[in-house]
């Protein structure tokens, strides 16, 4: 049974020619993230040509008789989230069940985007804290030829999948660009360089941003970075 993700879209026209996918963290939803990213930089994050999609994370949904569990570190709580975990460290181990429930889900948003005429190689995946981690899973596991990932105060468990699927293939990896704060006290800071280092050691291109004092939250350096990196990926090859 095909599960139809709620999403928020920003665009300029109907008419685009690259996509990036924007996955909020957890307990917050597309149009949460979305509002927060306006509010920060003051406008909107959006591109003559990129169609930027904010999908929400469902609450409950079943998918191949599979339920998905409630969030286990708000003590089992209902939760927009991508995936579980047992607690929010990165010595815990993965949840296999619940992120490669949803990568399927996710990739039936890239499917949608390479229908409507979009190389994946025009298509960057990317998100905020457990969002970052999502796309790191959906992007290096299952599309590899997307153009990018980018991951913000985000960070992958030790031995996770995503480490051994890098290492089982021979093709390129998508670059990878980081944002972390360095007072981050609930993702910390070290968990994501070391997550950047292990990718570097992978044969992955990796670009990591450290932002001085800065707690679990976006702000508008970093965003600003981001853009960039993100019109340097994709441009306009219109203009």
């Amino acid at each position: 049974m095909a599960v139809q993700l709620q999403r928020s879209i920003v665009a300029q026209t109907r008419k685009h020619t690259a996509s990036v996918i924007f996955l909020h963290g957890s307990g917050d939803t597309g149009p949460g993230v979305r509002a927060w990213i306006k509010d920060v930089l003051k406008q909107e994050l959006i591109f003559p040509h990129i169609r930027v999609i904010y999908p929400t994370a469902p609450m409950s949904y079943k998918i191949f008789d599979h339920f998905f569990r409630p969030y286990t570190p708000m003590n089992g709580a209902p939760s927009n989230v991508w995936f579980d975990r047992s607690k929010i460290s990165i010595n815990c181990p993965e949840h296999f069940e619940s992120i490669d429930l949803m990568c399927h889900v996710l990739g039936g948003l890239v499917d949608e985007e390479v229908k409507a005429g979009i190389a994946k190689d025009r298509i960057i995946l990317g998100g905020f804290s457990m969002g970052g981690t999502m796309a790191m899973h959906l992007a290096y596991r299952f599309h590899q030829q997307v153009a990018g990932v980018f991951a913000l105060s985000s960070f992958l468990n030790k031995n996770s999948a995503v480490y051994q699927a890098i290492q089982k293939t021979k093709i390129s990896m998508p670059e990878l660009f980081q944002c972390h704060g360095n007072n981050d006290q609930l993702v910390l800071y070290e968990w994501g360089k070391e997550s950047c280092s292990n990718l570097q050691s992978l044969g992955v291109k990796t670009t990591f941003n450290t932002l001085p004092n800065l707690h679990h939250e976006l702000c508008k350096p970093e965003l600003e970075q981001l853009k960039s990196w993100i019109l340097h990926k994709l441009p306009n090859d219109e203009q």
